[in-house]
């Protein structure tokens, strides 16, 4: 992808609803390090997020007309729930990240599916941890150890991650702030190499040069073959590490890892399905009609309402009560033909003019309309 030219990219298209895709709002995002950005989003309507430390959140966008999805591990965490955060690296080629990184910004809203993964810390029972990451194969073991410091006391965590230089440990000081506060976390850093421009904050972490290794794995963590390994990172970082955990003679059978790649293909498989879901139910929906709103077009299915295609056309509306009570979710019929089951709070001159209550009103024709 040329990234000198802005595609054509569709961020949001599809309303939320349950084990499909939702819509999600990008309230925040800032930089890790200087390929790293986090992004922090919430729901459209106040909501709080149930998943487990660990799970991945799939994004479904369609870039230059074609549909590309990612999966992110979420670093957010499920005991600080009205929020999810993702953590995205910069990658040579990288079509639906670099995107993310060069263009989302808050405000804007986002088609996702539900977390999902089976690389999680609720399914993998440990009574002692080690995380072992590299890059961003980091941000499972961040939600996991931040839920666990959020909910246990005491919770006996290992954390060694592994990067090119101190610059490049992504959560370096949010990290060292959760060791100082929890002196059962252990955390470790391993650098390939040390620069001069970054202070090393020596009295929160361990720290060796070079590459993971197991003498250095044996000093860093003695008591390593009494905890359940986690394990995360790109496919050559996790193969060394099993090489290293099978020299030290660490049983195999605690070994948890994730694999990128068997994520994005888990992913591809949920969105796969989800498509045919969708395509079923627009097969069996009734007619539809089109719905055009200034310069945008939606085919609405006849059992739908007018907000269902405001909303998901990303546009602003207030919709409180949803039941045609409150009124806030007017808008004007300018074109075309309608019925609504409810005009509460609307006057006569306002139905005479072709107000309706979004929630409430359905097509029966192709219409224009504009939100009053």
């Amino acid at each position: 992808m040329n990234m000198t030219t802005q595609p054509d990219i569709t961020l949001s298209s599809t309303p939320a609803h349950h084990d499909s895709f939702s819509q999600l709002v990008c309230v925040e995002r800032w930089n890790e390090t200087a390929d790293v950005v986090s992004f922090r989003f919430q729901a459209r309507e106040p909501m709080t997020f149930d998943y487990k430390p660990g799970q991945f959140m799939t994004f479904v966008l369609e870039i230059n007309g074609t549909q590309a999805c990612r999966s992110y591990t979420l670093s957010s965490t499920p005991s600080r729930p009205y929020s999810l955060m993702v953590t995205i690296k910069r990658v040579d080629g990288g079509l639906v990240s670099n995107y993310l990184i060069d263009h989302l910004q808050p405000g804007q809203m986002v088609r996702v599916l539900p977390p999902t993964g089976q690389f999680n810390l609720f399914d993998i029972p440990a009574e002692k941890y080690l995380f072992l990451s590299a890059g961003c194969g980091i941000t499972p073991m961040y939600s996991m150890s931040r839920y666990l410091t959020d909910t246990q006391m005491n919770a006996d965590i290992a954390f060694v991650h592994s990067a090119r230089t101190q610059a490049d440990i992504i959560f370096k000081n949010t990290l060292e702030t959760m060791a100082k506060r929890h002196s059962s976390v252990k955390l470790r850093y391993v650098v390939e190499e040390v620069t001069t421009d970054t202070v090393w904050h020596t009295q929160e972490a361990l720290h060796d040069i070079g590459r993971l290794s197991a003498d250095n794995l044996r000093s860093l963590v003695p008591d390593f073959a009494e905890r359940t390994v986690f394990l995360c990172g790109p496919e050559p970082y996790m193969q060394a590490v099993k090489s290293i955990l099978a020299e030290l003679n660490v049983d195999m059978n605690q070994v948890y890892h994730e694999s990128f790649a068997t994520a994005v293909q888990e992913a591809q498989r949920h969105v796969l399905q989800q498509t045919m879901v969708q395509q079923t139910m627009m097969q069996q929906a009734p007619a539809g009609f089109m719905l055009s709103i200034g310069d945008r077009q939606r085919e609405l299915s006849a059992d739908l309402t007018l907000l269902a295609g405001i909303e998901a056309e990303g546009l602003p509306i207030l919709a409180a009560c949803r039941s045609g009570v409150c009124g806030a979710c007017k808008c004007q019929v300018i074109e075309g033909t309608s019925e609504s089951t409810s005009t509460m709070t609307l006057t006569p001159a306002e139905i005479a003019a072709g107000v309706v209550l979004a929630c409430s009103t359905k097509l029966t024709s192709d219409a224009r309309i504009q939100l009053c």
